[in-house]
């Protein structure tokens, strides 16, 4: 009876360490992917997206997702959206507006696997709102991806910056405001970082890294 009782807390142990070994494997293999919103995936607006008939997908960028979808990557969205805290819009309108976004992905065999937003005004942020490192982290936390297996992609500094900080690679894109943030003496202190054309180029580049 001592034996098998022996040999069943061994079984166990073993499940244990097993299971615990794949947990681990996983965790290290998750390929994460964070892309700004507005000046990467659609068109960037000083006024900001309102409505539903104000979001224009950038040419070629619902054909990136879809080929980090295909490559098994994980895409999230980490996007500032104050046109909340101004009370421009209301968290119902950005709802419909992301609605929108993924329902449009998926007529095209694309989608998103979550989506962080801040809507803090400026004037009173939290950590969550970029350049701050909030909405990175929850990311990195619930796909339990590592940062040197994590890449950010935006056009503007503040999404360079809090990648930095957390050590995640780092890549800016000329479309939204990409030209005018790549003349920013600033951005030099988001090194080593790479600049590509767009989000195509950019998932091109991406996919050979994640093969390296």
């Amino acid at each position: 009876m001592i034996r098998l009782l022996i040999f069943l807390i061994g079984i166990a142990v073993m499940v244990l360490i097993i299971r615990r070994i794949w947990q681990l494997r996983t965790s290290a293999q998750t390929k994460l992917v964070l892309l700004d919103r507005d000046g990467v995936i659609n068109e960037d607006r000083k006024d900001f997206v309102k409505k539903i008939s104000e979001f224009k997908f950038i040419d070629g960028s619902i054909s990136a997702i879809k080929t980090l979808n295909q490559a098994g990557v994980k895409v999230a969205i980490i996007t500032n959206q104050s046109a909340v805290g101004r009370e421009i819009i209301t968290r119902e309108n950005l709802q419909d507006i992301h609605d929108y976004m993924q329902a449009e992905m998926e007529l095209h065999g694309a989608k998103v696997d979550a989506i962080y937003f801040c809507a803090d005004h400026p004037d009173s942020a939290t950590n969550r709102r970029k350049p701050g490192t909030g909405m990175l982290e929850e990311a990195l936390a619930y796909f339990k991806a590592s940062p040197d297996q994590t890449h950010m992609v935006g056009d503007a500094l503040r999404d360079l910056q809090p990648a930095k900080k957390l050590g995640i690679h780092r890549h800016l894109v000329l479309t939204g405001k990409g030209e005018k943030t790549l003349n920013d003496k600033s951005l030099q202190d988001c090194s080593p970082f790479e600049v590509h054309k767009n989000l195509q180029d950019t998932v091109a580049v991406i996919l050979k890294d994640f093969k390296k």
